[in-house]
């Protein structure tokens, strides 16, 4: 350490000054722990530094270094814990199975640009507002068709909301089919699986049933190679 950073540290105690670190500093004590080493005798024979002022001195050492030895020790501490975290982290990545992809329909190629088709059509599908409905709160949002005699959306005037047309629906063919290409099919209990097709059709287990049915289900889907939709994955 410089004599700069020396002095910078003997200022830092209470009672110390400029004078007083300097005097201490020409008197040899060139560290924290030389000054640590020393005793109030040594320091009495120093001009300005009373035996009060000594004994204040090397209690303030003491505790400065106390409190590095402390801090190295958690740092110890807290080094050998992230150790212990990490080889922890890397058990479980090991632990983890392997990534297995999503079953998928066997569907063929005109059911497949179908359904990229009915995706295009959903893209600028608007959302359907009933008559008035963006104007007033009391009228409920969801669609109904307009009857009215007056009514201005049944006339299809301008600057009015879309309305309901057959230019929205979806293809024949892939309508009413899940975004992944299976027809739906509700389940509620084991003996429904047996029924199912898995290359055509998934499978939705139904609210009212139970975390063990639920559980039964699952396992024999898997057995069975058939998606369940609404499992969390």
């Amino acid at each position: 350490m410089t004599k700069e950073e020396v002095l910078k540290e003997f200022e830092a105690l209470k009672g110390v000054g400029k004078v007083k670190a300097k005097l201490l500093y020409d008197n040899g004590f060139d560290s924290l722990d030389k000054l640590k080493k020393a005793k109030v005798k040594d320091l009495t024979i120093i001009k300005g530094i009373t035996e009060k002022n000594a004994k204040d001195i090397l209690a303030q050492v003491k505790d400065r270094t106390e409190k590095t030895k402390k801090k190295s020790v958690e740092k110890k501490d807290k080094e050998k814990h992230k150790e212990k975290k990490e080889e922890a982290v890397e058990i479980v990545e090991q632990k983890k199975e392997a990534y297995s992809p999503k079953i998928k329909p066997k569907l063929s190629d005109k059911e497949k640009n179908q359904l990229v088709i009915r995706r295009q059509i959903k893209k600028r599908t608007p959302y359907f507002l009933r008559d008035e409905g963006f104007r007033y709160k009391r009228i409920p949002k969801n669609w109904r068709r307009p009857s009215g005699i007056t009514s201005k959306l049944r006339i299809n005037l301008k600057y009015r909301p879309s309305k309901v047309r057959v230019g929205f629906r979806s293809p024949r063919l892939v309508r009413g089919l899940h975004s992944s290409g299976f027809e739906e099919v509700m389940v509620h209990n084991v003996k429904e699986l047996e029924r199912v097709d898995p290359k055509k059709q998934a499978v939705r287990i139904s609210g009212t049933v139970g975390t063990k049915k639920r559980l039964e289900i699952l396992k024999r889907a898997d057995e069975l190679d058939i998606r369940v939709l609404n499992m969390r994955e």
